[in-house]
């Protein structure tokens, strides 16, 4: 059932019709979730229609992926998703910062610079204008980075 979806749009509200395509799910079961699931809470306007926020996007497809591809019954599905919730709550209180995708940047300062210097799409007049700004920027960035996998 590994179906890979659509990326989520940037935007503030999200129809059923939309979510469903983009959870791969059908509008009814999202109404059923609705029932199961008490964080899942979409916002109802005129005509009790629902619009989802891109964090109950997100949400949805942490249970799908619960329930269609782990193989988690409802109730466990259910349990699960308060444990990652109370995880998270548990992190915040204790000061940790969430550093997903963190790991995805594998890359040391002399190759930005490169990469800057030949693939940047900004212009010229910009780049020569901010870059005492963007370098101060660039080391304050990589400072950062190297501050939160100390840590890790």
């Amino acid at each position: 059932m590994e179906k890979t979806l659509p990326p989520i749009p940037v935007k503030r509200y999200f129809t059923i019709g939309e979510v469903g395509e983009l959870c791969g799910v059908k509008p009814h079961v999202l109404r059923y979730w609705e029932q199961e699931f008490t964080q899942l809470r979409p916002m109802k306007r005129r005509g009790n229609r629902r619009y989802y926020q891109h964090h109950e996007v997100l949400m949805i497809r942490r249970i799908r992926d619960l329930l269609y591809d782990q193989g988690f019954t409802i109730s466990g599905a259910r349990n699960k998703l308060q444990e990652l919730v109370q995880g998270e709550r548990d992190r915040r209180k204790a000061g940790e910062v969430p550093l997903e995708g963190v790991e995805a940047i594998e890359i040391d300062q002399e190759e930005f610079d490169a990469a800057v210097v030949e693939d940047s799409p900004v212009s010229t007049v910009v780049r020569t204008a901010d870059a005492s700004q963007l370098l101060h920027l660039r080391r304050e960035l990589f400072e950062i980075r190297e501050l939160l996998t100390i840590g890790r």
